[in-house]
């Protein structure tokens, strides 16, 4: 009888992955502060239908039971953020035990259950009342990034045993100060660059605090969008390299190598400072893995009118695409990991996001919610993933994205990323097809991949 094909490694680590804001519900709870996405939320016109990450999926209030949800997939990680704000209300100073100590029963009842808690320190949700003195345009922000992560070490260390400074920090550069679509809202070319750098620094800090402190592993999370160009042309060429270097090499740059890339002056052009050359032995931290957040790719062409890149990407034709407009392209995520490995060296990797928005009924009819697009997503990208780690690329781990259907931030409850689907209603959980698929991968830890859908 022949092998199977799409067996993982031994030990290879099987999770799902959410954020706080948009999965806890009760952003003020007893005595939380207000952070910046709930005061985004709140401010009209910002958000899809006015939703906001008021109530959400009531993680706060029904943590056990979404940890059992978990136990029934059988993952053996789980992957969550934390509420700065709910921990340290004005962001530095005074401590929330209130706010502290739901963090650390969430942590408890996942141990309790056989699940490795991997706790994310950053995922968008900055104090307002960090914001209120410049965020991250302030450079005393790793400071208080540094002190919140000692908060956090001394705390849950000792049952933590993986921890993330920051989640995506593109996405904060980009949607929050460059373009204006996601908290704080700001549209600035100028701010961008800083934005970038003392977001880098602030991980570093973060990372320097961990080595006085933890006793585990600390990494970063990066969202990789591989870019093809559209032509070979020296246009499209050149476009193509700028739009990779925004995305893909901004941060992952700095906090690897030391340095970012040429073509970010070419981008920003006077709006690029020359930043002290000390600050990059503050960004160089070594790190024990980088988490890569993966979903599509792009395919770019050169247009000299679109701000700041002078690049487009070029929808695919008869090509499947989600419900958010992102190709599906589970080869890009073989070829984002190999490039990983041939950049930054071979630091171990894992998935800590994957995932796709298809339509889903609001109401879960009889029991059943089948998602044929989504458990064809996961298929593909899982097989995608392995041959990455034939190919020799040390990934130790997967999180699927997400375990609940949730806030998709300023989209609100329009887009469906969840595992489990939430009636936001009645805050029933339903398991989707992809669901027991998920379930199927983790306990014949990737045989079942070999057999067609």
């Amino acid at each position: 009888m022949t092998a199977p094909r799409f067996v993982f490694p031994d030990g290879f680590h099987w999770g799902a992955a959410t954020s706080a804001y948009q999965i806890e519900g009760s952003p003020l709870a007893d005595g939380a502060g207000p952070s910046i996405w709930q005061r985004f939320a709140h401010t009209p016109g910002m958000m899809a239908n006015g939703d906001t990450g008021d109530v959400a999926c009531d993680h706060y209030r029904r943590y056990r039971e979404d940890v059992q949800l978990m136990k029934a997939l059988g993952l053996d990680g789980y992957r969550f953020s934390i509420n700065w704000a709910r921990v340290l209300p004005e962001g530095t100073g005074r401590v929330n035990p209130k706010g502290l100590d739901f963090y650390s029963r969430l942590v408890d009842e996942l141990l309790e259950h056989g699940i490795v808690p991997n706790a994310t320190l950053f995922h968008w949700d900055l104090p307002a009342a960090l914001d209120d003195r410049g965020g991250w345009l302030n450079r005393d922000s790793a400071h208080w990034f540094a002190e919140y992560a000692e908060v956090m070490f001394k705390a849950l260390d000792d049952r933590v045993p993986r921890w993330s400074t920051l989640n995506e920090p593109w996405v904060v550069t980009d949607g929050g100060y460059l373009h204006g679509a996601l908290a704080p809202g700001h549209r600035n070319k100028y701010e961008a660059p800083i934005v970038t750098h003392n977001l880098m620094r602030a991980s570093g800090a973060g990372i320097q605090a961990y080595r006085a402190h933890g006793r585990h592993e600390i990494g970063v999370v990066f969202n990789i969008e591989p870019k093809y160009p559209y032509s070979e042309g020296a246009e499209d060429m050149a476009a193509t390299a700028r739009a990779h270097a925004y995305m893909n090499r901004q941060f992952a740059d700095p906090a690897l190598l030391g340095s970012y890339p040429d073509q970010l002056k070419d981008i920003f052009g006077e709006a690029w400072p020359d930043f002290p050359a000390e600050d990059f032995a503050l960004t160089r931290q070594r790190v024990d893995f980088v988490g890569i957040n993966y979903y599509t790719r792009a395919v770019v062409r050169h247009d000299a009118d679109a701000y700041p890149l002078r690049a487009v990407s070029v929808r695919q034709p008869n090509r499947t695409h989600t419900e958010t407009g992102w190709e599906v392209c589970a080869q890009g995520l073989t070829d984002t990991l190999v490039w990983f490995k041939q950049r930054y060296g071979d630091i171990p990797l894992y998935i800590t996001e994957n995932g796709a928005a298809f339509y889903d009924p609001p109401v879960a009819e009889g029991g059943v919610v089948d998602d044929p697009l989504r458990c064809d997503y996961l298929r593909k990208h899982l097989r995608a993933l392995h041959a990455a780690i034939t190919a020799g690329v040390d990934v130790r781990g997967y999180y699927a994205w997400s375990l609940l259907d949730n806030l998709e931030w300023s989209l609100g409850y329009s887009k469906r990323f969840g595992l489990y689907h939430v009636d936001f209603a009645t805050q029933q959980r339903t398991a989707k097809a992809s669901a027991k698929l998920y379930a199927q991968v983790i306990e014949s830890n990737g045989a079942v991949l070999d057999t067609p859908p």
